[in-house]
């Protein structure tokens, strides 16, 4: 027998087929009637192996020499053609992630996928999506920070993390500004029989509270204070405070966020005064 002279692509596609386990066994058979002609196997042999006689023989390599992989499917009326693997998953990649859903609707399903396309099963959509790991019923949020130096202060603060300075200690900084100390005017009502613990409409402002805490990476610790304000002079206070928790000459790192009350003289010179402290800030976004 001849060789069917393959291409690389058509081999492939074939080697794919004969080692299918979805694919419809006489398929898988006629694909490897053509790979047993193509290495040289004669035809006894390919009879003996494939239980086949020479007329399947010389339909299905006639019809391979003359469609190539085209032909390689029974025409009858049952149904269409089973499409090529890589052909049909190419269509339903496409469309699933360069087109949206004639309804408008915002997410493709496997259903309506399916129905747009006309000649592909929903199961083969599911099969497709899962093997390239596409969700389209999922849904991820990010934001694009414009801010000019926004690499360079992450990768310090992510550096910090990742790797903390030997003997040095770490703290995260948070603070919460204007927290608001209110009372119920009226007293609570409680559980009973018949009725929902109740508590009343109505309260009363006592002022507002600024919360400063920092979370020490290496031991879990949080060292924290509450203020009247929230300026630099209480947050110079609160480095103060937390400096004096650590031995004398200590490298102290302190990350927190990039806002104006940080950067003004008064933390300047508290840092000109302190040589052991040095502030890492978040970037903005």
């Amino acid at each position: 027998m001849g060789k069917m002279n393959l291409t690389g692509t058509e081999r492939e596609q074939l080697l794919s087929a004969a080692r299918s386990r979805t694919v419809r066994a006489a398929d898988v058979r006629r694909a490897k009637l053509i790979l047993m002609l193509e290495d040289g196997e004669s035809r006894d042999s390919i009879m003996r192996t494939l239980g086949c006689d020479s007329r399947f023989i010389a339909r299905w390599s006639g019809r391979f020499l003359s469609e190539r992989l085209s032909g390689m499917y029974a025409r009858h009326s049952g149904g269409a053609p089973k499409q090529p693997q890589a052909r049909l998953e190419a269509r339903v990649l496409n469309r699933t992630l360069k087109h949206k859903p004639a309804d408008a609707s915002t997410h493709w399903s496997s259903y309506k996928l399916a129905a747009e396309l006309g000649d592909v099963s929903v199961s083969a959509v599911q099969r497709i999506w899962r093997k390239h790991g596409i969700e389209p019923q999922q849904l991820e949020r990010h934001m694009i920070s414009n801010y000019p130096d926004f690499e360079a202060k992450a990768a310090d603060v992510i550096g910090l993390y990742l790797n903390p300075p030997a003997h040095a200690a770490m703290f995260r900084v948070e603070e919460k500004t204007a927290i608001q100390a209110i009372d119920r005017k009226d007293r609570m009502l409680p559980l009973s029989p018949g009725r929902a613990e109740s508590h009343g409409f109505e309260y009363k402002r006592n002022g507002t509270l600024s919360l400063f805490a920092a979370f020490n990476t290496a031991t879990g610790e949080v060292f924290g204070r509450t203020a009247a304000r929230h300026t630099s002079e209480q947050f110079v206070a609160f480095l103060t405070d937390v400096v004096a928790s650590q031995p004398k000459r200590r490298e102290i790192h302190v990350i927190c966020d990039n806002v104006s009350s940080h950067k003004t003289q008064r933390v300047a010179d508290f840092l000109n005064a302190h040589r052991d402290v040095r502030l890492h800030f978040t970037p903005t976004y």
